[in-house]
């Protein structure tokens, strides 16, 4: 009776044992589970900037990863003793997980067109576009031109704010870098003024929205655009005939490459051995 009852003992605390180590390994399971995600994540957005290596204006991403809640099995400061404290305590992360994907705003380098109408903004702004339902977009892509009816529009057809309309004949296009558009037709020596490129600046760049065509638009964490002459108040200067490269830098972007898939990696192998920690607890029941 009393050895029924110890083997019984036994197998009890083998059981609680192994319980308690099979739920630490799903917890790694869990957690490197959240980190190959985070690097799925991350992969796609390095895969996004090589792919637009070649965009005009475009700005490349930077994936931010932070880590998750912590289980706290013992509180640093907690008591060991009647007279004496935990100095360290003991916590166990749970993982992690992307935060957010932030946009770098830094400048692309200038590439030289002579296309009179290519644009770019040296330094701080955006360009505003008027969409065809009269809502106002933004972008860092100069690549205008004129319509049929001489107005300024951009490659997709939308409007350049406020609206520039160019005379007939119009020969050459002088514009500067606060801004002021010139036209000089044919037969008159002076020219006729077209009208002030503003550009627009943001408290918050980061916070505007990507929505495609090279295009952003505001948001609540953006805040409203700031209308300013370029080359003043901080606001990026007008270069005509030029338009400025995607910031993307591909030996940048390899190196990222290589340092998710590296970490991907790990995260997969941890993966593989609490698998294998968790068949064996399994096999002890």
């Amino acid at each position: 009776m009393k050895k029924h009852l110890a083997t019984k003992i036994i197998l009890m605390a083998v059981s609680f044992y192994t319980m308690s180590e099979a739920q630490a390994m799903l917890k790694a399971l869990n957690t490197a589970a959240s980190g190959m995600a985070a690097q799925e994540t991350n992969v796609g957005t390095i895969s996004n900037n090589i792919a637009n290596v070649n965009t005009t204006g475009f700005k490349r991403g930077r994936t931010e990863i932070e880590d998750l809640t912590y289980e706290t099995i013992q509180e640093a400061g907690s008591r060991s003793s009647a007279s004496t404290n935990y100095n360290v305590g003991t916590q166990i992360g749970t993982g992690a997980r992307v935060s957010s994907v932030r946009k770098e705003f830094t400048n692309g380098a200038p590439q030289i067109t002579n296309n009179p109408f290519d644009l770019m903004v040296n330094g701080d702004g955006f360009f505003g576009v008027i969409m065809p339902n009269g809502e106002l977009k933004f972008t860092r892509d100069g690549s205008f031109n004129v319509d049929a009816q001489g107005v300024m529009v951009t490659k997709q057809g939308y409007k350049v704010y406020p609206g520039f309309n160019f005379p007939p004949n119009t020969s050459t296009v002088a514009i500067s870098e606060d801004g002021k558009m010139q036209a000089f037709t044919k037969g008159n020596a002076a020219p006729a003024e077209v009208g002030q490129l503003p550009v627009f600046t943001f408290v918050n760049p980061v916070g505007l929205k990507s929505v495609g065509q090279n295009l952003y638009q505001i948001s609540l964490s953006s805040g409203q655009p700031v209308q300013g002459i370029p080359g003043n108040d901080n606001v990026g200067a007008i270069m005509q005939g030029a338009l400025e490269a995607s910031n993307v830098s591909p030996m940048t972007e390899m190196t990222d490459l290589i340092r998710a898939q590296r970490a991907y990696e790990m995260n997969s192998k941890v993966m593989g051995v609490a698998d294998q920690m968790l068949q064996t607890i399994n096999n002890i029941r």
